[in-house]
């Protein structure tokens, strides 16, 4: 029998706002308590197997805590993380919710306003490399518009560099170790967000001053609500050495941004995820950007929180059953008959390519399989393979 325990070497993550979530929406009040910072901690310890904890600034200190307040949370929160074992991985800054940001942070057409989001990420990242964080996100909910009346794209994406590139100097001059990892988003609550997906964020990236220390934190629902296949985003993030986080959460596709507990609703889709992460080595956290149900109580966090793991370890379990059957190896070693050396142009190649005489008819009689290869996939998740 497969062991499902998480346990802290499978650097299983979670943020304040994720197990804090009140159960607030827009068409109703909170269902559950808010919990404190060191409480939530606590919490997840007493879940077991979890490795860290992650936050927005805001999420730890309130943004008008006084000076002795912020210093009595950061004492609590550093004695919880100290009694559980539990580390901080990740931080990020809350650019969304004051009204300061109403019409973006680093892309306001205010200055003061992009200075003053400065201001408040250079002292949140300060608070988060103290607790130990090694990455840092940037998720811009509010760099966006409703219209394209009000603000040129360009002078928005120079504002967003600009301040990035900032950033980046800002951490060299304070010999700070983090990577800083973008999370694009389609809307929501912009109308439109700027970088909406992962490869607008890609191509962003090229154009800063120190790309080499700006990656990417894809989130699943992100990419659905943009209609992408997500397992596609995740392979070209890795394949450009920019798969710097993840966020795990699971989408109904054509919906808001629901931050279902991840492999709730999307079994494939979740599989061939935690497949390829385990294929090819990723060695970063699995960070659960979710929330449980507003149906739910304390004891439902707790179920949920413990559920994110157990379903990424089954997965995990799946994948591995998956890359050993026999038959699923013979069908994919059939799908290439020529081999996966490396293509190589040198000009002999290329004249004796150009010679080659070519069959297509028996080239496109064979069909691919992937029909059955498919059904064997359902198969073996479901347990009847």
């Amino acid at each position: 029998m497969a062991d499902f325990e998480p346990r802290p070497e499978h650097k299983f993550t979670f943020g304040l706002w994720t197990i804090g979530n009140t159960g607030r929406d827009p068409f109703g009040a909170p269902v559950r308590s808010a919990i404190a910072p060191d409480d939530i901690v606590r919490l997840l310890g007493d879940v077991g197997g979890v490795f860290g904890v992650n936050f927005h600034d805001n999420d730890l200190v309130p943004i008008d805590a006084t000076a002795a307040e912020r210093a009595q949370i950061l004492k609590r929160f550093r004695r919880a993380l100290s009694d559980t074992g539990l580390c901080v991985p990740m931080a990020t800054t809350n650019l969304f919710s004051e009204p300061v940001f109403r019409d973006g942070a680093f892309t306001s057409s205010n200055r003061h306003v992009r200075d003053y989001a400065l201001q408040k990420t250079m002292r949140a990242m300060d608070m988060g490399v103290a607790l130990g964080a090694g990455v840092y996100v940037f998720w811009g909910g509010r760099e966006g518009s409703e219209t394209d009346a009000g603000k040129n794209p360009l002078d928005a994406l120079r504002w967003f560099r600009e301040c990035l590139n900032y950033l980046c100097r800002y951490a060299q001059d304070n010999k700070y170790n983090l990577r800083f990892a973008l999370e694009a988003k389609p809307n929501e609550p912009r109308g439109d967000i700027y970088l909406a997906t992962s490869g607008h964020m890609l191509g962003f990236i090229a154009t800063l001053d120190h790309p080499e220390m700006v990656g990417l934190n894809p989130e699943v629902a992100h990419e659905q609500m943009a209609g992408l296949n997500f397992l596609h985003n995740v392979a070209q993030a890795w394949d450009a050495g920019k798969l710097f986080h993840i966020d795990l959460n699971d989408q109904n596709f054509a919906r808001f941004d629901q931050d279902f507990r991840f492999g709730s609703h999307n079994y494939k889709q979740a599989f061939f995820l935690v497949k390829f992460l385990e294929d090819v080595g990723y060695d970063g956290c699995r960070h659960f950007d979710a929330h449980a149900y507003r149906s739910e109580d304390l004891e439902g966090v707790k179920a949920f929180a413990r559920g994110n793991m157990r379903s990424y370890l089954i997965l995990k379990d799946k994948a591995a059953r998956w890359n050993a059957d026999p038959v699923i190896r013979d069908l994919l070693a059939a799908r290439n008959p020529a081999g996966s050396a490396a293509l190589v142009y040198s000009a002999i190649h290329a004249a004796s390519l150009k010679r080659a005489k070519f069959n297509r008819d028996a080239l496109s009689a064979k069909g691919a399989g992937y029909e059955r290869l498919d059904q064997l996939t359902f198969d073996l998740m479901m347990g009847a393979r």
